[in-house]
């Protein structure tokens, strides 16, 4: 017999290139796995934003609302009639008024 069993045979250069290539993805398929996990984990324990919803609104007589937004000076509603109220967010008084033309 001609092989000895104790001298392993030189792998070809294409069979390195992609035990490597293969290694190298495993790794960054591990770590970006990872980092996706830490970043949900981070967001799921985020306590709870800091604007809170106004104790209440007095709205015009007469309007009824249909939707609700906020920023951190002001909050506005939307209501069934096409219009928009914002209203200061420290004082609660309304501080513009929005007419909404809805195409057909």
């Amino acid at each position: 017999m001609d092989s000895n069993p104790e001298i392993p045979a030189e792998e070809p250069a294409n069979l390195k290139f992609l035990r490597r290539l293969v290694t190298t993805l495993t790794a960054t398929m591990i770590v970006g796995l990872v980092v996706m996990i830490a970043l949900v984990v981070i967001r799921l324990n985020a306590g709870p934003p800091d604007i809170a919803l106004p104790d209440y609104i007095e709205l015009p007589d007469g309007t009824r609302a249909t939707a609700f937004t906020q920023a951190p000076t002001w909050f506005a509603v939307v209501t069934d009639d096409d219009q928009i109220l914002i209203f200061n967010r420290d004082s609660g008084e309304l501080t513009q008024t929005i007419s909404v033309t809805s195409r057909p």
